[in-house]
């Protein structure tokens, strides 16, 4: 159907989905703290993936590091992460979805937008949840807004397995006096460049002077994180196929790379992974990233664009090297990571497009 412009937009985001599917599989460990991460092993350097809500009430969240994660639950049952069997479950999910006549935009893998023009969205909601609930065992939540920001921000309020309606005149009523970090876009950094400015909560960033807004974001981003505050956004839903814009390939290291030649080896592997990725794709890369994690836990990330798009794994490699010469000698590296942008099937920059799309 292509891009639409709805009466309402639907946030369909299933329940803690990892620990859900693994549930699935395994059903002694529903009601029990389930973390999902890395290989399971908790003596490892991973991450949280995600955790159940039992886990949760420890204080067990997404990109915690698992020893810490595993020190607060020491009773925890840690799993290892399963990409195919999420990605089976999603897909099961998402073409539920399809199935009950909806434009479907898919977000991640575990979440995506659908466009309503009902008069009763709730109802919709709830026949949404009942079809994913029939068809794959799992259970999501839904927010209803009048846009993509509003239906997004509206799924916490409706957590887990509930339906929220959040639109124009109750923004402020249940927004306004929330932290600006509460928002979908609002990250710990831009909250902190906010707060400088005395911006703390969703009613001061609403009535912000934009003048100050671009000072400090620039012109593009400035106006958007003000429209944001008000709860202004987009209310097309889009179902065209998602294309990947870029690659990424990470590693976390068991041990500390510690030498120039550990690093140029470790970042060789990773380009010559990336690279397989696009060349999957037939597609060119235009910009390279690299990620650095420093011991104990500092991360730097750096990019550029290519003098001209390519295929070659040697002018990728060299275009990685180079951005590593500006690492911070000496430094032990617990982390490396690289990321390839491609050029559009279309041949645009990916960059230049700022539709909202997912992970799968």
């Amino acid at each position: 159907m292509g891009p639409r412009v709805f009466r309402w937009v639907l946030h369909v985001d299933l329940d803690q989905f990892l620990v859900a599917v693994e549930v699935l599989r395994r059903p002694e460990l529903a009601g029990k703290p389930v973390i999902v991460g890395g290989r399971g092993d908790p003596t490892e350097r991973a991450v949280v993936s995600t955790a159940s809500y039992e886990a949760r009430e420890f204080g067990v969240g997404s990109g915690m590091p698992l020893r810490i994660a595993a020190r607060k639950v020491p009773d925890a049952i840690v799993l290892p992460v399963d990409h195919e069997a999420y990605l089976e479950a999603s897909g099961h999910v998402m073409e539920t979805l399809r199935g009950l006549g909806m434009v479907v935009e898919v977000l991640g893998w575990d979440e995506a937008f659908l466009g309503c023009d009902a008069d009763d969205p709730e109802a919709v909601a709830r026949r949404v949840q009942e079809a994913v609930l029939a068809a794959t065992g799992l259970h999501c939540s839904v927010g209803i807004g009048d846009n993509k920001i509003r239906a997004k921000i509206a799924t916490g309020f409706g957590k887990p397995a509930g339906v929220f309606r959040l639109t124009e005149q109750t923004w402020f009523e249940v927004m306004g006096e929330r932290p600006t970090i509460d928002l979908w876009g609002v990250g710990s950094k831009v909250s902190k460049r906010l707060a400088a400015h005395g911006i703390n909560t969703v009613a001061h960033l609403a009535a912000a002077d934009g003048d100050v807004l671009v000072g400090e974001f620039g012109p593009r981003m400035g106006a958007w994180y003000g429209d944001l505050g008000r709860g202004r956004g987009s209310a097309v839903v889009d179902d065209t196929p998602w294309v990947a814009r870029g690659h990424s390939r990470e590693t976390t290291y068991q041990r500390n790379l510690t030498t120039p030649e550990q690093v140029e080896a470790a970042l060789r592997d990773l380009v010559a992974q990336v690279h397989a990725d696009t060349e999957a794709e037939d597609r060119p890369v235009f910009r390279l990233g690299l990620k650095v994690r420093y011991a104990p836990f500092f991360t730097q990330n750096s990019s550029k664009k290519l003098p001209a798009p390519t295929r070659s794994l040697g002018e990728l490699t060299a275009a990685v090297l180079a951005l590593a010469a500006g690492m911070e000698p000496g430094r032990e590296v617990r982390l490396l990571g690289v990321r390839a942008e491609m050029v559009m099937p279309d041949g645009g920059d990916p960059l230049e497009r700022t539709p909202v799309r997912g992970r799968i």
